[in-house]
Order: C-alpha cells, then sequence, then structure tokens
C-alpha cells in the first residue's frame, strides 16, 4: 500500500489511546488559565529568537561535531529532561517517546513512523550542551517575518527586538512567496537539530515529521502557507496525523518500558548504526 493511501486512511484517527481523564480540548490551553512557568517561558522564547540568534545556532551546531554516539545514550541524556513548555506532561520525556511510539503501534502503523514517534523529541538533548529551554522546546515559528497572531502568545512577540527591523515585519520579509519551508529559518530548537541527524536514515515523511512537528501554528492553525511550495502542503497531511500521537498520546500513565524494550530495540536497530554524528 503507497503512503499516500495509508495516509488517507489514518488521517481521521482520533482514538489514539488518549487518557480517558482528559478531553482534546483541554490540551494546548493557552490563556490566562495556562500555568505561569509557561507562560515565562514563551515571554523569553519569543523575546529571545531572532534572526541573528538562529543563525548563530545554525552555524554552531549544524556541522554535527558536538559527539558521536547512538539512540539509546542520546535516549539517557534526554531522560533527565522536564520540558518547560509543555502543560501537558509532567513525566520524565522518556514515558512520552514510548506513549506517542505505543499509540502508533496499536493503531497498525508502518515501522518507520512508530520509529518517528520513538526518536521525535531527541533533539532536546541540547539542553546536556547548556541550551536554555528557550532555545530548544516549545512551539517553533519563521523568523525574518512577521510573525503570525496564530502563535502561541503572539503578544509576546512585541519584545524581540526584529519586531522593529521593517525588513522582517513584512508578511513574506527575507523569504519569497512559496520559497518552501527548507529554505525559511525556524527558531532555534530540536526539531531542526534532531533533522539533521538523522535525516539520512529515515524517509522523507519522518524527516518532514521530525523537522517541522513543533511548528503548531501551521500544521494546527493553517498560518504560513504562503511560504510553503507543493511538497511542503503534501506532508502538512503527516504532520496533522502525527500530532494526534504526539500531542493526545500525553498522560501520566507508566508504561512497563522493561518488557517493551526488546521491540524498540529491534526498531532502532532495524534503520540507525550503532553511532550517528551529534
Amino acid at each position: 500500500m503507497c503512503r499516500e493511501i495509508f495516509l488517507l486512511s489514518f488521517i481521521s484517527v482520533l482514538g489514539v489511546a488518549n487518557s480517558e481523564e482528559k478531553s482534546k480540548e483541554e490540551y494546548r490551553v493557552y490563556d490566562e488559565t495556562t500555568p505561569q512557568h509557561v507562560q515565562d517561558f514563551y515571554r523569553v522564547n519569543h523575546a529571545a529568537q531572532t534572526v541573528d540568534f538562529v543563525l548563530k545556532k545554525e552555524q554552531e551546531y549544524l556541522p554535527l561535531r558536538k559527539q558521536r554516539m547512538g539512540i539509546w545514550d542520546a535516549i539517557g541524556i534526554f531522560d533527565t529532561l522536564i520540558d518547560e513548555s509543555d502543560p501537558d506532561l509532567s513525566l520524565p520525556q522518556r514515558y512520552h517517546l514510548f506513549q506517542t511510539a505505543e499509540a502508533l503501534r496499536r493503531d497498525g502503523h508502518p515501522r518507520w513512523l512508530i520509529l518517528t514517534g520513538f526518536i521525535h523529541d531527541l533533539g532536546k538533548l541540547l539542553t546536556a550542551y547548556g541550551e536554555p529551554q528557550w532555545a530548544v522546546v516549545g512551539d517553533t515559528f519563521p523568523v525574518g517575518c512577521a510573525y503570525s497572531d496564530k502563535n502561541v502568545f503572539p503578544h509576546y512577540f512585541d519584545e524581540n527586538p526584529d519586531s522593529q527591523n521593517p525588513l522582517y515585519q513584512t508578511q513574506l520579509g527575507i523569504y519569497s512567496e512559496g520559497c518552501g519551508l527548507a529554505n525559511v529559518h525556524m527558531s532555534w530548537g530540536h526539531d531542526e537539530y534532531l533533522y539533521q541527524v538523522v535525516k539520512n536514515y529515515l524517509p522523507i515523511e519522518a524527516q518532514y515529521i521530525i523537522r517541522y512537528h513543533s511548528f503548531y501554528p501551521a500544521h494546527l492553525h493553517g498560518a504560513y502557507s504562503y511560504l510553503m511550495n507543493e511538497q511542503d502542503k503534501k506532508m502538512v497531511a503527516w504532520l496533522e496525523l502525527f500530532r494526534n500521537y504526539d500531542l493526545y498520546s500525553k498522560s501520566e500513565e507508566k508504561l512497563d518500558l522493561d518488557a517493551l524494550m526488546p521491540y524498540y530495540e529491534d526498531l532502532v536497530a532495524e534503520f540507525f548504526p550503532p553511532l550517528l554524528d551529534w
């Protein structure tokens, strides 16, 4: 079965092992009731993610010269993180990986997509290199063009120096219409970093999910479509599908990770070499 047909058959899936205690409307609530630490996170994130900052981080990290290690080593580092931007999960991050992947697995998705769910957040180990969380986690957005009001807490962008630069505050900014997201500088974080680490080992759909799964303004709210090319628009459907599993699988349920390990050890070994450049 081709991937397009497979996608269409699952795109309307909503019952992805949601927590029975929480409805979909209770996830991603960003208003005056949002926990203060999440509001504080986005206040700093939106003020500090400038064009200059993003370009600096791309130059620092994307040669992938930090270290060589395997996926399981990365998971060990990643597990120490509690995501300050996430209002929906307080467990160690490892549980989110297993929750996402197991939801995909239960619904019969292909192994490459289950693997994508399992590793999609590993770029958050940027915190182990000393990066503050506002430069690692949270929703992503393009820099160098006007901010969409579909971003979380958009008024916080008023404190960003780029908001005072006329070049960056037109709809297209430094880009051209339909230029393609691959040519757009996104706010720096774990999506782009992990994409660069794993892109040579995964199908294009998996690469796209990893690179843009935090780009909620686009795949949840339809923002920034004027920057997308035809491939981007086609791939948004995969982001919409993956979102159901990434977001709505979050719960305080503690899975039996020891029992699940043999399956995931085999899955990781199927796609990745023992060591990768990070």
